[in-house]
């Protein structure tokens, strides 16, 4: 949101204050309060019909600073509130001199001028990490009496923004206008289904705006050296997070906001859809999975897409008899085949379902201020929203679903959630304004919550299209509604980039695209990204998305591209490991990775697979990919070929291979099972350790597909040679070999 008109003018009827020179500080053991009058004080007469703005310093959490700007404090209190995990036991030294108020908290440190202008510097060590200055903070009235405030960070010279939720459009944020409220726009707009109130600096730190409502972001934009942040009210609270590097940074962002939980081995394995709008009945779900196995073609979940229920009844939980007359039986028939079976929900209950009328007397559904139910037309004729605010309301819908998990449903495609009105009553008086992006995470929360109580830590997923902050916590997310064409596929990308720096340690998108259906070119150039994907689904909108009705070739992909995903278990549980332990995302943009590479801050056709794959998905129908390849030599890992970087290549591939590269230096463990994700990861592994230096040691665990105390490895290179010893856990076997630099 924009309050200037260029540089030097405001907006017509726009006012704004703007903190002076310090009056006073008031400090205490943890924080200090800082009074900064509107203006220069010159006599006591200035102390009169003068605002004053007030600002707060303090630290949530080790490494984090935050801040509350103020104007009229007498306001009263809203809900919700993101739920933060704030340490009040951590060390911060608060120091106050003539010259200077400072709070430091591990290396970070926030010192306010006490002389002069307002000038604000966050410090690492004595290095300047960014500033608000004179002109930053602003307390707003705009030309209608509407409030705001905003503050203004500094930009340095070539520093570049990332996140702010799933974005789809460029993957550097610098330029933009971002604001922060959930939709349900596709991937093809500025819209977002995943909003997020945080950004990822090159500069080393990050900042979270701490409003589950309405954050409007200038990113250089209205301001071009600073990124401008602002919303509706009489205050603002965000947080500075420090690094240095990216991957520090997100390990604070999701210590305070939450970490990825751990989810089931089978998951990584490959998804089948109904596809949404087609026809299919139980007759056609059989035909699939015959198909997929007389193909052999490893499959480990199958999806039922929202006409598993009759139509206009959306929500009821009620099979279709007419298409499903035997549920419980058809689920079990598919869990004898060893597959999990997943069913579309949303929150939505249509009038027409038996749970309308029933939420209604309970008061579970959503109402106007009138005390009647809201209802719209859009998407199920008369649909109500369920008030996850209200408690019971929440264990009604889960215990809904629960009589599905009774019969043999594994999980939940938690899909929508964005489109929630402003002018409603919630149960428990929280603001409509806060609700619109936070019911996303009220709505997930209980379903996984669920699937966790009746299916253990560990065990729980769902496929979630909308969240926003803390929303992470509830795995796994998709991109949404995407075309199945190349551009698509590049966009798709990279709105799974920009959630991945905005703390998301899981993503997925539909294979071949969603809306349309792909020509047998885009969709086989899908699967290599797919499969190299954390989580792997094959669904579109009105055509199916099995192999065969392609073309033959298809099915060689997809077994090939499968199977590899397969067999990289060990690797890829290590990278989820890392994601739930640490916050760092399984699909990284390369910027995490390599943050001193100055080539990396817009690379955003490519990305690393946890910490050693280099993935560059093919989005041409001739095969030529342009890729960049960091310091050192990276070997394909499918077809042997060395490249050799700091620099660009360019490579002509089929449709059976794309650039998988592993790092220099790095051991990849390889499973010994290519037909499923859930094995003894560490039974039968094989160690291929690429490029290594001479001499060198490293150690390489292997998590347990139960959660359990993994298995780990050093190996040790010498003499062209490499050896592995076990070190802890248990292997029933394993082997490890070195691919050497080409001579």
């Amino acid at each position: 949101m924009k309050f200037t008109d260029g540089y030097w003018q405001l907006r017509p009827g726009v006012t704004v204050l703007r903190p002076g020179a310090v009056e006073s500080v008031e400090p205490d053991e943890r924080s200090f309060t800082v009074f900064a009058p509107i203006g220069k004080i010159t006599g006591r007469g200035d102390t009169l019909n003068r605002p004053v703005v007030t600002v707060r310093f303090f630290s949530p959490a080790p490494g984090v600073v935050g801040v509350t700007v103020g104007h009229h404090s007498g306001g009263l209190p809203k809900q919700p509130r993101f739920a933060l995990a704030e340490d009040g036991g951590h060390p911060v030294r608060v120091e106050v001199t003539g010259l200077s108020a400072r709070l430091t908290t591990g290396e970070l440190t926030v010192r306010v001028a006490l002389t002069g202008p307002w000038q604000v510097d966050f410090l690492r060590g004595d290095k300047l990490v960014t500033s608000s200055t004179e002109r930053s903070i602003g307390v707003v009235t705009d030309a209608e009496g509407g409030k705001y405030v905003h503050d203004r960070l500094a930009l340095g010279v070539g520093e570049t923004v990332y996140g702010l939720g799933e974005r789809f459009g460029a993957y550097v944020k610098n330029g933009q206008t971002v604001d922060i409220w959930n939709a349900d726009g596709g991937t093809a707009s500025e819209q977002a289904y995943k909003n997020v109130p945080f950004y990822l600096s090159s500069a080393g730190y990050g900042v979270f705006v701490d409003h589950p409502e309405h954050v409007s972001f200038e990113v250089g934009s209205e301001v071009v050296s600073q990124t401008q942040f602002s919303v509706p009210g009489q205050s603002l609270t965000y947080h500075v997070i420090d690094g240095p590097t990216p991957k520090d940074v997100l390990r604070r962002y999701t210590a305070l906001t939450g970490r990825p939980a751990r989810v089931p081995a089978w998951s990584y394995g490959l998804w089948l859809s109904t596809s949404f709008t087609t026809s299919y009945d139980e007759k056609t779900v059989t035909e699939f999975i015959d198909g997929m196995a007389e193909r052999d073609l490893p499959l480990s979940v199958f999806h039922f897409d929202c006409f598993w229920m009759r139509q206009f009844h959306w929500v009821d939980f009620v099979w279709d008899p007419a298409t499903f007359p035997d549920p419980e039986g058809m689920l079990r028939r598919l869990h004898e085949r060893g597959l999990k079976v997943c069913v579309w929900i949303n929150p939505y209950i249509a009038q027409r379902s038996y749970l309308f009328e029933e939420g209604r007397q309970a008061g579970y559904l959503v109402r106007n201020p009138d005390g009647s139910i809201w209802q719209w037309d859009k998407w199920q004729a008369g649909m109500a929203l369920v008030d996850f605010t209200n408690p019971d309301a929440a264990r009604w819908f889960a215990d809904k679903l629960k009589v599905l998990l009774d019969i043999g449903v594994d999980c939940f495609k938690t899909d929508f959630g964005e489109r929630i009105p402003t002018d409603v009553v919630w149960h428990d008086g929280a603001d409509p304004q806060r609700m619109h992006n936070y019911y996303s995470h009220l709505y997930n929360k209980t379903v996984f919550e669920l699937l966790e109580t009746e299916r253990g830590r560990g065990e729980a997923v769902v496929f979630a299209r909308s969240a926003t902050a803390g929303g992470q916590q509830f795995p796994v997310h998709w991109g949404g509604d995407c075309e199945s064409t190349f551009v698509a596929m590049a966009e798709s990308l990279r709105g799974g980039l920009s959630l991945a720096a905005s703390g998301f340690g899981y993503w997925s998108h539909d294979i071949g695209g969603f809306e349309g259906t792909p020509d047998a070119t885009v969709f086989k150039r899908w699967i290599a990204f797919g499969l190299l994907s954390s989580h792997s689904r094959l669904h579109g909108s009105g055509s199916y998305r099995v192999p065969w009705a392609y073309d033959d070739e298809a099915v060689e992909v997809l077994r090939r591209f499968t199977r590899l995903k397969m067999s990289l278990m060990p690797y890829l549980a290590a990278a989820a490991d890392e994601a739930h332990r640490e916050g760092i995302p399984v699909m990284r943009p390369m910027i995490v990775e390599f943050p001193d590479d100055p080539a990396a801050a817009y690379l955003d056709r490519q990305y690393m697979l946890g910490p050693d794959l280099l993935v560059a998905p093919v989005m041409s129908a001739d095969g030529q990919v342009t890729y960049y390849v960091p310091a050192g030599t990276w070997t394909n890992l499918m077809t042997g070929a060395q490249v050799t970087g700091p620099g660009w290549v360019s490579e002509k591939h089929g449709f059976d291979t794309v650039p998988v590269l592993a790092r220099p230096g790095a051991v990849i463990p390889f499973g010994s099972v290519t037909d499923r994700p859930d094995y003894p990861w560490a039974d039968g592994v094989r160690l291929r350790w690429y490029a290594p230096a001479p001499g060198q040691r490293t150690r390489v665990r292997i998590p347990s597909p139960d959660g359990g105390p993994g298995t780990e490895f050093e190996v040790h290179h010498q003499d062209g040679t490499a050896t592995a010893e076990l070190v802890a856990g248990v292997s029933s076997g394993y082997s490890c070999e070195v691919t050497e630099v080409a001579k």
